[in-house]
This record gives C-alpha cells, structure tokens and sequence, in this order.
C-alpha cells in the first residue's frame, strides 16, 4: 500500500504544479511511475504476454487489461493513449487523453494532444476548439501556440493568426512564429507584409537559411529577378559553399529562362562539389534545353564515367550521339555495357532500336534475342523481331514468332496479325478461318468483322468485304474506319456516289481530323466531276474539281504528306486541264514511295504526261 499512496503523491504533485509547462512535464515524467503503480494494482497476471507472470497456470487463464480506470491519476490514461497511438489507434488514443483531461481540467498539455489527436482524425473543429483551450490554459506554450496558428492558418481566419503569433506590439513572437506568418503573407499575395517578416526572419535566425530563402522569393514573386539572386549572394558570404544557395540561385535562373545563367551557376557548384550526380544531371538538362546537344553529350560522359553503373544517364548519352548520327559511338557504348553485364535488359532493348534505326536488321534481332523469357520486356523484345522479320520479307519466320507469343501473351491484336500474315503467305482460307473462330457474338465481333473486310478488300473480293464493313455498322453504326471503306470502295468504283459521299460525311462527323478519310471526301468529289464532265456539265465538274483539290490538300496536310493523296492530286489538276500541275503530283507521288497494290497506274500515268509535256525525268530515278 505504501507504494500506491506513494505513486499517488508524486502524480499528483507533477498535475498540480503551478507552472503549466511543468505540468506538462510532470505528466510526462511519471509515465514509468505509474506503468510500475498500475502493474502492481492489477497484478503482473493481467499484463498481456508477460513471462512467468502470475506462477504455476497463468497461461490458462488470462485476465484482460483494464484499460478505463477512474481511481488511476491522469498520467495512467496518457500511458494508454500513448500506447494506443503508437499502434496507429487514434480514437482509443483520443478518448484516454479525454479521460486524463476530466482529470486535470487545466492541463494545457493533455488538450493540446487532445487537438492534435482530432486533427489526425480529420476533426478539424475538435482540433480548433481544443486548441484553443490548449492555448488558454497555458498561453506561454510556443507549441501550442504554432499548432492553434496552423490551423487559423487553414480556416483563412487571419485575425486569430497574429493573435497567437504576434506580441502586443504586433512583432513576431519568435522566429517560427515569423515564417509562419511569412508563409501566410505570400498566400495572400501581400509581398510588403512578406519582405518585412522574411527580413524579420533573418535578424530572429542568424544562422539559419530560412530567412535568406523567404526573401529571394519574395522578390522572386516580383519578378525581380536580380533582387532574389543579390539576396542569395549575400547569404553565401555568410554560409560559403552552401549546396542549398547555389540550387537556389540555379531555381532563380531557371525561372527567368536564362538557361545560360543556370548553366554557369551549375558549373559553379560543381567547382566545389565535383562529379555530383545531381548537379550533373541538371547540367544536362539545362544544356539540352539551351540546344547545346555537344555540351549535353560531354557533361553526360562525365556521368557516366562517374558512375557507370548508372543506367539512365547511359541511355540517355546513347540516345543524344544516336541523334547527333554518332550512331556506331551509341551503339558501341551499349555493346560495352553488355559485354561487361549481359544481364541488361533494358540496355539490350535499346541497342535494337539503335541497330534496326542504322539498318543493321540482324545485328537489332540479335539485341532483342539477349532478353530472356522471364523479364518482362520479352514480349515487346519479341513484336520488334517479329516487325524485322517482316521488313526483311521473311514473312513465314513473322509468322512462327508471333504464334509462338499468341501462346505467351494471348492478344486479340496478335490474332489479327497472325491472320494477316498467313493471308499474305497465300492462306486466304486459314486466315479467315482464325478471324471467323474469334466471333463470340459480343460487340467484339465489330473488330474481327472489319479485319475480315479489309482481307477480302484486299483479295479483291470486294462485294464481300463490304458486306463485312456493313456487319460493323450493325454493331456500332458510327464506326468511322467501316463508314469511310465502304464510302470509299462505291467511289473507287464510280458507284453509288451519293450514298458514298454521305457515308464519308459520317465518318468525318466522328473523326474530322483524319488525313485518308479526308482524301475519300476529295476522291468522291472528283468522280462525281468525272460523272459530270462525261455528261457535258463542264460548269458542275469543275466546281466539283475545286471541292475535291481543297479537301485533298487539307488530307495532305493532315497526313504529313502521302503517296495516294498526292497522286489523287494530280488527277484532278489533270482532268482540270492543267497537266503540268498533275505532273508536278505524280512525281511527288514517286518520291514518297509508290504503294503499288493501290496505285498500279501511276507510273503509266506519269511517263505518259513526261512524254507529251517534254519533261525529263530527275537526275537519279530510275528508268
């Protein structure tokens, strides 16, 4: 007994000291003394997992803690709320800090833990209201004050702000006090209140950068660019060296866009701090924004001879001599990264992109091979051969790979492709027959309807594969790619031109920026003119020609320049009379590379108006 009444002395003295930072520090300080009081009150047998607690049996039978206890002192329900916070229980916690403040009403301690507590429970009121009795009952606590503060800060409530922050003179209390309300200064926009409590700042804390920082940005803010750097200078005579300064000054820089300014700050810092990743880094940046590519380059190889396990940085050297058309630096840069660690993936991926882009297609396949099945890049390693494969005409090999990645990474696109390819190896049936066994009679079946079009389009079965496009429309009657092939099927035809034109209408209503789409409005235009010119409408044809030459140039615009496009062109200057136009088309047509599934007359086209208009051919295309 003597150890309770004794424990019961000694809290009580610690919650009734005069002074309310002692309380404070009282309750703290008797944590341990009534942890021992409340082990010895309950019996070491109701302490949770304690070994050997209660003798022979205590494990059989365990008595659950009691955790409310109305006769224990306020400082036994801190140590539960304490504890309850500590394992993230923030309303158990919020209501022992309640009971130790019925306690010790006047504990400016227990509500401003109490505030704190309801501010993690997203209570903002009950974190105001107790913070203001924190601060009522103990207004000399700095604590409590900054904490009431923030959240005047949030509910705008400005007045109550310099209430708790500011002396009856109106200065700052201290210097947390002073960036607090520096900080507010600035969210208001009020630069004079800011620069007065930043220098303020400054004179509180000599020795630390908050006020040098707060008053570059309030000139910052300005615009006053020279200002914020003068500010900064002058803080590195007081903190020589400082990390921090400098980037601040490079920050200043950058805000001005005097890329060249925050070039020379950077090399600046790098005087004292050498190789630092992350200044070099930023050097590089800047520099590649200051199109100084060589610069980039050079500050890149100091990266990476730095660091040469640093992966990014080797990448992006390899990508800026790749597009400087150092390509055999790039790549021989890759290749001795693998030679030294096979194991890159990433790196390995890269140099296939380098290699296929210098034409070295087996050199490329041969990167893409070194990513092994369990990384998880295989699979796009394996679509960039399969496109090689392509590209080399080697479409059976194409075929193999990518039914070897259906089985990998199932895919209705590589569905789509695996037909495709064996259509071009001349399975039109077994193409089909793997489109028609994805039909599941879901608004999927859109898809592989239009796929099953377009190869029947393109075996020139073409009733057929418009009937295919029409199926599309049933399921989704605005599909724009399905509107535009049948539009532009009836027009290549010179049929039904009305209902074409209507058609292409539609899909341009769903996608009014696309070039080919564009081009089948111009190509319905121009046969509707050759329907009116053979009928002796010269007036009508002709108008109709100028509807399709605008919308056919608004095509080649939207397409960066096309083949189809411009040799759709040139038919209609030719059937608008003016045949040296036409020509000047075909042979643009020529340069941008003749598909020659779609255009099987263009080159009898041009030879024959070369010939009646005496032009020669341009030096180097072949005869």
């Amino acid at each position: 007994m003597q150890l309770r009444a004794d424990a019961r002395n000694e809290t009580a003295g610690s919650l009734r000291a005069s002074g309310r930072t002692a309380r404070a520090a009282g309750l703290r300080s008797a944590l341990t003394v009534v942890l021992v009081v409340s082990l010895a009150l309950v019996g070491c047998a109701s302490w949770p997992g304690l070994p050997g607690a209660g003798g022979a049996g205590a494990s059989a039978r365990r008595v659950p803690l009691r955790i409310e206890r109305s006769r224990m002192p306020a400082d036994y329900d801190v140590l539960v709320g304490e504890l309850a916070q500590a394992r993230g229980d923030f309303e158990a916690a919020r209501a022992a800090y309640e009971r130790a403040a019925q306690k010790d009403p006047d504990s400016g301690f227990l509500h401003d833990r109490l505030a704190r507590l309801a501010w993690q429970l997203d209570d903002v009121e009950g974190a105001l209201r107790e913070a203001e009795l924190a601060f009522a009952l103990d207004p000399e606590s700095r604590r409590s004050r900054l904490f009431l503060g923030r959240l005047y800060r949030l509910r705008r409530d400005f007045e109550g702000l310099d209430r708790v922050l500011r002396d009856e003179a109106g200065a700052p209390l201290d210097a947390d006090s002073a960036h607090a309300l520096y900080q507010v200064a600035m969210e208001r926009g009020d630069l004079e209140e800011a620069e007065a409590l930043a220098k303020r700042l400054a004179e509180l804390e000599p020795d630390q950068l908050r006020g040098i920082l707060a008053l570059a940005s309030v000139h910052e803010q300005r615009r006053d660019w020279d200002a914020a750097i003068a500010v900064v200078r002058k803080g590195l005579e007081s903190f020589p060296d400082h990390f921090l300064l400098f980037m601040r000054l490079a920050q200043i820089e950058r805000a001005r866009s005097d890329r060249a300014g925050e070039i020379a700050i950077y090399r600046e810092l790098l005087e004292s701090h050498p190789n630092h990743y992350g200044i070099l880094d930023r050097l590089g940046q800047a520099q590649l924004e200051a199109e100084d590519v060589d610069g980039a380059i050079e500050t890149y190889q100091r990266i990476v001879e730095a660091y040469p396990d640093e992966l990014n940085a080797l990448r992006r050297l390899a990508q800026l001599e790749f597009s400087e058309g150092r390509y055999a630096d790039a790549a021989r840069r890759l290749e001795a990264v693998l030679a030294r660690d096979p194991d890159q993936p990433q790196v390995a991926f890269a140099l296939g992109q380098i290699l296929n882009a210098t034409g070295d297609t087996p050199g490329a396949i041969a990167a893409y091979e070194r990513i092994g099945p369990d990384d998880p890049g295989h699979a796009d390693a394996r679509l960039q051969i399969v496109g090689l494969l392509e590209a080399e005409g080697r479409l059976e090999e194409a075929l193999a790979e990518t039914e070897r990645l259906r089985a990998l990474r199932p895919h209705r696109q590589l569905d789509f492709h695996a037909a495709a390819l064996r259509v071009q190896l001349g399975d039109f049936d077994g193409g089909v027959a793997l489109l028609e066994s994805l039909l599941d009679g879901s608004d999927a079946d859109a898809e592989v309807f239009f796929q099953l079009g377009a190869h029947y389009g393109t075996a020139g079965r073409h009733d057929e594969a418009i009937r295919w496009m029409q199926r599309v429309l049933e399921i989704a009657p605005d599909d724009a790619n399905a509107l535009n092939y049948i539009g532009y099927s009836w027009a290549d035809r010179g049929e039904r031109l009305a209902e074409a034109e209507s058609m292409i209408r539609r899909a341009l209503e769903v996608s009014p920026d696309d070039g080919f789409i564009t081009d089948s409005l111009g190509w319905v235009f121009y046969r509707q003119a050759e329907q009116a010119m053979s009928a002796s409408r010269r007036d009508e044809a002709m108008g109709l020609l100028e509807q399709a030459r605008e919308a056919l140039v608004r095509a080649a615009e939207l397409t960066g320049g096309d083949p189809v496009v411009a040799e759709h062109l040139g038919d209609v200057m030719r059937l608008s009379g003016d045949e040296s136009a036409a020509l000047d088309y075909y042979e643009e047509a020529v340069e941008l590379g003749v598909r020659e599934s779609e255009q099987p007359d263009l080159l009898d086209k041009l030879e024959a108006l070369r010939r009646k208009l005496g032009r020669t051919p341009p030096a180097g295309e072949e005869s």
